[in-house]
């Protein structure tokens, strides 16, 4: 393998380290403060950040309502305040989704082009406003990683994109006191989203990655094993800390460096692009379909996993039949935590196919790594998990 690795992200993880805010927000920094919904004033973190920065004499301008799937719009209105109020700081306050948006929003203000064609890749950052953020949800990695996915509410794309160095956050404070007041629903898809990340990466395409490999199949029979614990205790400090670490851990960059195959995600976001479902719940759907559609190209991976994570033993099985085996594996523990496992379930029928399989090309005619994949590929995996 060769490869390129720098993280420039500092982390403060564990309780109480909201106090190195005032190390590195500088006095009278005029700053956005960029948040989603209102659960961040219900459980008192809005104004533990606001006194601390109207403390350092801060100028505070505020964006908040960011989407769970973030909107182009929402990017574009942050843009427009950073530029009428010459904001030097944005201080992303929420989960994946916040902290993706305001990445797009620090390269988009210091950029002459519309912000979309930063995301497409058409043209390049030369600058950004520099980016903090403080975690309120485990799943995205996005805390300690360059990427962002952004959603255009004009035309239902959904991109993901990065920009080194510009879209990592200069630190990120992780403190799981504030992910305990995350509900059910949302824990169950950051669980789906960080074994999605893992297996992701599982299915690369070099020859000689088998430490990452051992990585990626502990932490995700790590992630698996608590997952029905935190369900049953969702205060539980120490399974929050647990799911919060796996999640950064398993998209900083570390597990990346053999590449990745993340065709299941470019036909996820056409999924949520489109109807705006939870992010781990078209993952849920479209994972074990993927891995069945795959095994009759490519089996030895999904071989391999099958035995490493579950134990499993072919004995006479054909390599197609116990491929399948281990998909339904993962079908069944997605069952099991409670998310939903077919496209119908989410109301989405076949009447979509041919828009879903468009949409998800935006940029490419081919997506995947591990096994390549073109529209016809993605068809028959996108009819199987009606």
């Amino acid at each position: 393998m060769n490869f390129t690795f720098h993280n420039p992200t500092k982390v403060y993880f564990g309780r109480g380290k909201i106090g190195f805010l005032n190390d590195e927000i500088k006095k009278g920094t005029k700053v956005l403060l960029t948040y989603g919904s209102l659960s961040i004033k219900k459980n008192g973190l809005y104004d533990e950040v606001r006194a601390i920065l109207e403390k350092l004499d801060c100028e505070i301008h505020e964006l908040s309502g960011i989407e769970p799937n973030p909107k182009l719009s929402s990017v574009r209105n942050g843009i427009k305040i950073c530029r009428d109020k010459n904001v030097e700081f944005i201080l992303a306050v929420g989960g994946g989704s916040v902290i993706d948006a305001s990445k797009a929003i620090s390269i988009g203000a210091k950029s002459d082009t519309d912000v979309w064609n930063l995301i497409i890749k058409k043209e390049f950052p030369v600058d950004r406003i520099p980016l903090g953020s403080i975690l309120t949800l485990s799943a995205t990695g996005t805390e300690m990683n360059p990427n962002s996915v952004i959603t255009n509410d004009e035309n239902n794309q959904k991109v993901g994109f990065a920009h080194r160095p510009f879209t990592f956050p200069v630190f990120s404070i992780l403190d799981p006191t504030y992910t305990i007041s995350v509900p059910r629903n949302q824990t169950i898809n950051g669980i789906v989203d960080t074994i999605s990340h893992l297996l992701e990466q599982y299915f690369n395409a070099e020859e000689n990655a088998e430490l990452v490999d051992r990585f990626c199949e502990s932490s995700i029979s790590y992630m698996m094993e608590i997952a029905p614990k935190l369900l049953d205790n969702l205060d539980d400090y120490k399974l929050r800390e647990a799911m919060m670490y796996t999640s950064f851990v398993g998209l900083n960059g570390t597990l990346s460096v053999a590449g990745g195959d993340w065709a299941t995600h470019e036909i996820e976001h056409s999924i949520s692009g489109i109807f705006d479902i939870p992010h781990g719940v078209g993952l849920a759907i479209i994972t074990p379909n993927w891995m069945k559609y795959v095994a009759t190209k490519k089996p030895d991976k999904i071989i391999k996993l099958g035995k490493k994570l579950f134990n499993l033993d072919q004995d006479e099985l054909t390599d197609i039949e116990f491929c399948h085996m281990v998909a339904n594996k993962f079908k069944e523990f997605f069952k099991s935590i409670g998310v939903q496992t077919s496209l119908k379930e989410c109301g989405i029928t076949e009447d979509s196919l041919e828009i879903l399989v468009e949409n998800t090309f935006p940029i490419n005619d081919k997506i995947g790594e591990y096994v390549e994949l073109v529209r016809d590929d993605v068809r028959e995996i996108l009819k199987s998990s009606m």
